[in-house]
């Protein structure tokens, strides 16, 4: 296979630390919009990694939905494989893998659920077909064929015919994560890549350290 030898030179574009602004979260939210202009399929497409119950790391990617000043917000299932772990263990690691650009944003930190307000209003604002699919699956649950969940979307779908209102499931709804530690990544040629890493202080200041590739 040659993309297991292939070797792509990154380039020449930097990052340095008077490049940056003085908050990470100021910072994300600039390479997220130069993802966006970018045309990046699904700019806010991360990747998450939890801890099960048996200590074991579990990764799925899912789509950022909320970001302020104080955490990255996303919606799933309480019941999935990730929804139980974090209620179990809410510590978090997202990743977003921004290949095109020669950019990653690596986050760690602790992840809560939203409160019924703010998850009433991401289910909401999702398309009437995404909404009876959260309804549809027991996420992350085996079955035995796929038909059964199509059976199952098609009285959904009688139930609540187009332009109806779907209530939200209880098992459905939002985490917040608030980070610890933000990583910001870029490219550079010969594998000489550049690392800012910012650490959440007891002040409430970050702290900007670079580290070696």
């Amino acid at each position: 296979m040659d993309s297991l030898t292939r070797h792509t030179d990154y380039g020449a574009i930097g990052l340095n630390e008077a490049d940056v602004d003085a908050n990470p979260m100021t910072q994300f939210a600039t390479w997220l919009h130069a993802a966006e202009e970018a045309e990046i399929f699904e700019p806010n497409a991360m990747v998450i990694s939890t801890v099960d119950a048996d200590g074991s790391p579990t990764s799925r990617t899912v789509l950022l939905k909320g970001l302020d000043e104080s955490g990255f917000e996303f919606v799933t299932n309480y019941e999935s494989t990730k929804g139980r772990a974090l209620l179990a263990d809410p510590r978090v690691a997202l990743l977003f893998p921004w290949y095109a650009l020669k950019r990653q944003v690596m986050i760690t930190g602790t992840a809560t659920p939203t409160d019924d307000p703010t998850s009433d209003a991401y289910f909401a604002r999702r398309p009437q077909g995404a909404q009876l699919a959260a309804w549809a699956s027991d996420q992350s649950e085996p079955i035995a064929r796929r038909e059964i969940l199509d059976e199952r979307m098609a009285v959904l779908e009688q139930q609540y015919p187009e332009g109806t209102e779907v209530p939200r499931p209880e098992k459905w709804g939002g985490f917040r994560v608030v980070p610890t530690r933000i990583e910001f990544w870029q490219g550079r040629s010969k594998r000489f890549h550049d690392r800012l890493r910012f650490s959440a202080q007891p002040d409430g200041s970050w702290l900007c350290e670079r580290l070696q590739p």
